[in-house]
């Protein structure tokens, strides 16, 4: 009876959608240059608190920390547009099923609240990895049918609540980054669930425009392997995320493997210190692979350090590692008729300092990455989000209160105006 209830609710979606579609005026109601991501969490409360009012609304749980005056400082800054990320895991979750409605309600709140500063929106349904008491995330999803139906129910929803918003102001992203089809030999398994995503989208919001993505993580190979004509709409703007080179965008994050944890105090780019330095500075890395890595890993991990500072260590093979992803979505975009403006890079950034860790990223080297990343995306016509207000990446808050080194914004502020 269940798959029968699916099978049904999937039918009637892609009706709907039918219907849709035979509406006139279906171009891309959304338009966005340049925008930044908010935060998602700060606090990280368990869930087994997501019951209580006081610790889960309002929701997204940046409301608790900015105001109207802070919105409206990122449009002086030069924002137009900023991608909110949702996280999707408390509408699944059995500890919030008294304070469903509120959710929903909160995060249409948040959007009106943004709206209201003079900036547009992207609601990003936000997954993360389960862990602690965290029960559901990005695996549980992506691995069990019934949780995928689940989600796709919650994507239906969170479309109903924003239906009837401002299609110009308002745009919405069904899933981001997701973790799925990274063995590219392996069966394809999300150009079928992005369908099925879309559907449930789109069979709530006839208006919205929709931001779509590629597999595993949202990268710009994976984008290349999507066909867009499989998504029958106009009224879509695809995406993709870019932190390349990761060696020098992650140094210290411990999330995110055995490697880059022991990674920390590489400039960028490498030639912007004297060689004798950054040998200095690998020599350091290289101590503490030895010192702490398992006894396994380490020569593994030294010949990847190796292999890594290689391959970007002059001027030109880091401008090829830079360029590639661009390269992949223009010739893609091209092959299948889509416009730039039709394109966002939606998540790029340098780590500014991994919670826990003494070491912060100069402010200078954060602030020439993002302008080389913001250079590359402009030239190509295409929109973009930085990675992220506060946290590890923020670029205007820190952790527990502390303001981000300004670099990063003050160079986003001297950005010459965009064209209408």
């Amino acid at each position: 009876m269940a798959l029968l209830t699916a099978m049904i609710k999937t039918l009637m979606a892609a009706l709907l959608v039918l219907a849709a579609l035979a509406l006139p005026g279906q171009a891309a109601s959304f338009s966005m240059k340049r925008g930044l991501n908010l935060d998602q969490w700060t606090t990280w409360p368990g869930e087994d608190k997501w019951g209580d009012p006081q610790a889960i609304l309002p929701y997204p749980e940046w409301r608790k920390f900015l105001n109207d005056d802070d919105l409206k400082a990122l449009k002086s800054a030069g924002f137009d547009f900023l991608r909110m990320p949702v996280d999707p895991s408390p509408f699944l979750s059995g500890e919030t099923l008294t304070l469903r409605g509120n959710l929903y309600a909160s995060v249409l709140d948040s959007v009106r609240m943004i709206n209201r500063a003079g900036l547009k929106v992207v609601v990003d349904m936000h997954l993360i990895p389960s862990g602690g008491s965290r029960k559901i995330g990005m695996g549980e999803v992506m691995d069990d049918p019934k949780m995928f139906e689940a989600y796709a129910e919650v994507v239906r929803k969170m479309a109903r609540t924003l239906a009837d918003e401002d299609p110009r102001q308002v745009a919405f992203e069904p899933m981001n980054e997701p973790v799925v089809d990274c063995d590219t030999d392996s069966t394809s398994l999300w150009p079928e669930r992005q369908q099925r995503l879309f559907a449930a989208a789109r069979s709530s919001a006839i208006k919205l425009t929709l931001i779509l993505t590629g597999a595993c993580y949202s990268n710009a190979a994976s984008l290349a392997r999507i066909d867009p004509k499989a998504i029958p709409d106009d009224n879509v703007i695809w995406t993709f995320h870019s932190y390349d080179p990761f060696l020098l965008t992650h140094q210290g994050a411990t999330w995110v493997g055995d490697f880059i944890p022991y990674v920390t105090g590489l400039p960028y780019p490498l030639g912007a210190v004297p060689r004798a330095q950054l040998d200095v500075t690998l020599d350091a890395i290289r101590a503490k692979i030895k010192a702490e890595a398992p006894w396994a890993r380490r020569s593994g991990l030294l010949a990847y350090l190796d292999e890594q500072v290689a391959s970007m260590d002059t001027d030109e093979k880091l401008l090829a590692i830079m360029d590639t992803p661009f390269k992949t979505v223009e010739a893609w975009a091209k092959t299948n008729g889509i416009k730039p403006e039709n394109i966002t890079l939606g998540e790029f950034g340098m780590i500014r300092q991994e919670y826990g860790n003494a070491y912060v990223m100069p402010a200078e080297y954060r602030a020439a990455y993002v302008s080389d990343m913001i250079a590359r995306a402009e030239a190509h016509g295409f929109a973009w989000s930085v990675w992220s207000y506060g946290g590890a990446f923020g670029i205007v808050d820190g952790f527990n209160g502390d303001k981000a080194d300004p670099g990063v914004m003050e160079m986003i502020r001297t950005l010459p105006a965009t064209k209408p």
